[in-house]
């Protein structure tokens, strides 16, 4: 252990520094950050002018140029951490996974651990990451009097090939899917993260402080009321609500949606996505004080991902979305309304990264356990099942389909129905 002195962090990817921040928390330092978005930049250097920056993409940035700058050697006593950008993974938006030169950013980060043999790494990314594909085709072009799917295009096809390649590193790698409301933060927000051991170290991710239903030493979960409730009137800085939303959000209560709008304006509200995407809970939204927040977007007056106060008639504020996310009050954003947004929800909640900072720091400490390397594994058995029981793809809804020919269909939908049985063979050790 390193007696009286924090733990050095690389930090990629680095945003606004939710994570970073989080590690910080629980004992680490961070000595240099890689970010390539000029405001996230400008964010940084507001709040730590001290920090070295590099201002590029990964993609332009060598190993050797990391570790003159944080002054390390290869193989030294340091982490690497970060989350490559996900909205290619995302479960909005076209989703083109590894296709799209963002899905392939986690490579550079892989690149970056090769080159750098830190002791300890660690990689976060949206839940989504799990069930994309390498190659995204449109829904509307799936189903009857379409070709089958091409391997690379089954859902989890990137998640193999993501998998593979963190092998090829020889760490000890663990990873899991962990919800941000479980460890303090006032936010449902799923998270995919993986931490590897240089050493093999054995490594646990950290166990649950809160639960939606308190027993024994868990706590409930902390509320949005616990932490934007004294931000009352006024006009607090943020984006504002589209016209015709703020028409329809007068009738929907706390807690609500569209669902709690009149049967009879429900469709003029909802348009075609009453049809597409009428079963998700985001359009016209508003929160629950009693409730954490749903995942912060970087959009919270979108329409399908809509944040609407819950008492107020706008969406949730810059400072509310920095509180959810857990940035200390005095912390300052750069840039656009619409950037600070971005920056703020793309953060990992700071209550999650000192979670994980904790857990790398036990296995840091340990002097027995090794696990064997090369290999990458859960100890989550609920997620292995949900992973084998996944279909390798979805089709649109029967009422946007091109076919009215059950029998077509069913026979296209042999594929769907196609069950994950090969999880267990990329996933080491289960």
């Amino acid at each position: 252990m390193r007696k009286n002195k924090p733990i050095p962090v690389i930090s990629l990817f680095s945003g606004a520094m939710g994570l970073d921040l989080g590690l910080e928390q629980a004992g680490f330092k961070i000595v240099i950050a890689v970010e390539c978005d000029a405001q996230a930049v400008e964010t940084i250097k507001l709040n730590r002018p001290d920090l070295p920056v590099i201002h590029r993409k990964i993609e332009d940035v060598t190993t050797a140029e990391i570790l003159k700058m944080a002054g390390f050697k290869r193989g030294g006593e340091f982490v690497v951490s970060g989350g490559p950008s996900c909205q290619s993974f995302s479960t909005a938006g076209q989703r083109r996974s590894l296709g799209d030169p963002r899905g392939g950013l986690f490579r550079h980060f892989v690149r970056v651990v090769e080159e750098a043999q830190p002791k300890f790494f660690i990689m976060e990314n949206v839940k989504g990451m799990l069930s994309a594909a390498i190659m995204h085709r449109p829904l509307n072009e799936r189903g009857p009097g379409f070709p089958e799917l091409r391997s690379d295009e089954e859902l989890g096809s990137a998640f193999k090939v993501i998998t593979q390649e963190l092998r090829h590193l020889n760490y000890y790698t663990t990873f899991d899917v962990l919800n941000a409301a479980n460890y303090g933060t006032p936010q449902c927000r799923e998270r995919i993260i993986f931490i590897g051991s240089r050493d093999g170290k054995e490594i646990q991710m950290p166990k649950p402080t809160h639960a939606e239903e308190p027993s024994g030493e868990l706590k409930r979960w902390a509320s949005l009321r616990s932490v934007i409730g004294r931000f009352k009137g006024g006009n607090p800085p943020g984006i504002k609500l589209r016209t015709n939303d703020e028409h329809y959000l007068r009738l929907v209560p706390e807690g609500g949606n569209w669902r709690d709008l009149p049967p009879e304006i429900q469709k003029k509200a909802m348009g075609g996505a009453l049809d597409s995407w009428g079963g998700r809970s985001g359009f016209f939204r508003r929160l629950r004080w009693d409730r954490p927040s749903p995942a912060l977007t970087t959009q919270p007056n979108s329409k399908a991902t809509l944040l609407c106060h819950p008492s107020e008639l706008r969406p949730l504020s810059l400072r509310e979305y920095a509180r959810i996310q857990q940035f200390p009050d005095d912390w300052k954003f750069a840039g656009s309304t619409i950037s600070q947004y971005r920056q703020i929800g793309n953060a990992v909640p700071v209550g999650l990264g000192a979670a994980l900072g904790r857990a790398i720091l036990s296995a840091w400490n340990k002097h027995n356990g090794k696990k064997p390397l090369g290999v990458v594994e859960t100890h989550n058995q609920e997620l292995i099942r949900k992973m084998s029981a996944r279909p390798i793809t979805i089709l649109n809804p029967p009422i946007m389909s091109k076919t009215k020919s059950k029998k077509d269909t069913s026979e296209w939908n042999k594929a769907k129905n196609k069950k994950r049985s090969d999880v267990a063979q990329y996933l080491a050790n289960i």
